[in-house]
């Protein structure tokens, strides 16, 4: 799942695979699957591949806290298209609070720094899951592109309170 603005990250990835192949360094001519992964409030990509389309059109008013995918017209649309279909991948939109929601659950829950974008992915990811698109015994991967600390105005984690004073000492001591 690859978060998907001006789309050539994904572009690169595919080329790259592609290449791989031809040099008979992967185990197996299958690739893996490309799911573009936009926020709902700019999705060009997601609205050219849900219409068949082969270009799409620039996204009227993009709005998204996301800003590496706040993308209204991809250079190289065709080329994202071409390689999601190829791949028997899809183009997924992600609402803007569950793609906050999902930066914000990634810290507080797993301890790493991950960008709006890459919230995108997993929201994706849990619509894919919902609808059985998915299988547990898949490997996947999420990008992650960019980082939280370029978000400090739209992700805030909720840490908890500390009711007793820290013991530096004792810590020292271990």
């Amino acid at each position: 799942l690859y978060p998907t603005g001006g789309g050539t990250g994904l572009i690169g990835m595919w080329k790259a695979f592609a290449e791989l192949a031809q040099l008979g360094w992967l185990d197996s001519d299958r690739r893996p699957r490309m799911i573009a992964c936009q926020a709902a409030g700019c999705a060009p990509i997601v609205t050219a591949f849900e219409a068949g389309a082969r270009f799409a059109e620039p996204f009227p008013n993009p709005v998204t806290a996301a800003s590496g995918l706040r993308v209204p017209a991809a250079v190289g649309d065709f080329m994202i298209l071409d390689a999601v279909r190829e791949s028997g991948g899809a183009a997924i939109a992600a609402s803007e609070d569950r793609l906050l929601w999902w930066a914000q659950r990634a810290s507080a829950l797993e301890g790493i720094s991950i960008c709006p974008e890459a919230g995108a992915c997993i929201a994706a990811l849990e619509q894919m899951a919902a609808r059985a698109a998915v299988t547990p015994d898949e490997r996947i991967v999420i990008f992650n592109t960019g980082a939280a600390q370029k978000y400090v105005e739209v992700i805030r984690t909720e840490l908890p309170e500390l009711t007793t004073p820290v013991d530096w000492n004792r810590l020292n001591a271990l």
